[in-house]
């Protein structure tokens, strides 16, 4: 079962996976220790924001925004997908503190 992320959570990539563009395939992959994964293009627009300072709840806004899709849609996906790779060991993610006015 795949957990619900908080809105005001903040992903970032685990320590040893990095978001790297091959330019030899043209494509984006997600390296992790053991293991290389290529994403979608969906989730290389998501992966680039993760970067430890936005909120999830930010990257959705700022996803509904880009692609002109209802943010709902949009936080549904990010949500389950976001879980997915904290799951599997690729992202952590950090609650802020409490009295913390990041959104």
């Amino acid at each position: 079962m795949t957990a619900t992320l908080a809105a005001n959570s903040v992903p970032r990539l685990a320590r040893g996976v990095r978001l790297r563009h091959d330019e030899a395939r043209g494509q984006w992959v997600l390296l992790a220790p053991e293991r290389v994964l290529n994403p979608d293009p969906v989730a290389v627009e998501i992966l680039k924001k993760v970067d430890g300072a936005r909120s999830i709840g930010l990257i959705v806004d700022e996803l509904a925004t880009a692609f002109t899709v209802e943010r709902q849609t949009i936080a549904t996906d990010v949500d389950a997908f976001l879980a997915g790779l904290a799951e599997k060991g690729l992202i952590e993610v950090t609650s802020p503190l409490v009295g913390d006015a990041a959104s």
